[in-house]
């Protein structure tokens, strides 16, 4: 499936590298062992990797993944082939997504912020307000139903990544879990440090440019820098090293999951 011709270059671009990567993912070229399964640590590399190539892109690469193992913690489908998945899970103050019921399914109206990959994913995870509580929804991504919305934020460092706001019109959706059960689950967390596995991977892309500009260079200051710079990311790739062991060590672990939860 190629990205959106309509898209801009960097945004194209972005978008077509998501769908490549994604391709070699169902080719088993290149693996996400889901958090907890005994390699989060290559769960996380492969993000960084990703990420080192280009952030937009790893941001639509580990909502896929993300998507992926939320489905597998919560009872879900797993993607088929050829499905390009987000999770459109942000929810800022503002007007929102309603769920209700009709038959024995539901549908979702509002407008969801934030929308990674608007252009490009054929199906998202979504959270949506069931009345006093939140719930997450599987929903295609129809392109009458789910419109980017006009005067949405302008993510400029990330402006590839292609994050409007999408309007839903009546959108058919499949509840994935119980009430609350996205933010309550430990696989919330484990998600969040995947995130900081990509920017991790930007940091080490972006620490080689001052890399390369102190080559060959007899300049202490500039040294110096890129010592304080090589200190903090050896200190981050530690930290993410060890998040990953404690994952696999215990990956039902709920010590955290109800700091995430409303009272």
């Amino acid at each position: 499936m190629p990205a959106d011709p309509a898209l801009p270059v960097d945004a194209a671009q972005a978008a077509q590298a998501f769908v490549d990567t994604v391709g070699r993912i169902e080719k088993d070229e290149l693996t996400f062992p889901l958090p907890g399964s005994g390699r989060t640590a290559e769960r996380f590399a492969a993000l960084q990797g990703v990420a080192e190539a280009g952030l937009c892109t790893a941001r639509l690469v580990e909502g896929h993944v993300d998507a992926t193992a939320i489905l597998a913690e919560l009872g879900g489908s797993a993607p088929s082939v050829g499905e390009l998945w987000g999770v459109w899970a942000a929810e800022p103050p503002g007007e929102g997504l309603v769920a209700t019921r009709e038959g024995q399914g539901w549908v979702l109206n509002g407008l969801k912020q934030y929308c990674s990959g608007a252009h490009t994913c054929t199906r998202a995870l979504v959270t949506a307000r069931v009345g006093e509580s939140r719930r997450l929804f599987a929903v295609e991504v129809d392109a009458e139903r789910c419109r980017p919305a006009e005067g949405s934020w302008q993510a400029v460092g990330m402006a590839g990544s292609d994050t409007p706001n999408v309007r839903f019109t009546d959108v058919p959706a499949t509840a994935v879990g119980a009430p609350e059960a996205y933010v309550r689950r430990p696989g919330f967390w484990h998600g969040g440090i995947g995130v900081a596995a990509c920017w991790y991977g930007g940091a080490v892309a972006a620490s080689r440019v001052l890399r390369n500009a102190a080559a060959g260079r007899a300049e202490p200051h500039t040294d110096a820098h890129l010592g304080a710079v090589d200190v903090q990311l050896h200190a981050a790739a530690a930290l993410l090293e060890q998040a990953a062991a404690e994952i696999d060590a215990d990956p039902r672990d709920e010590a955290f999951c109800f700091a995430a939860s409303p009272a």
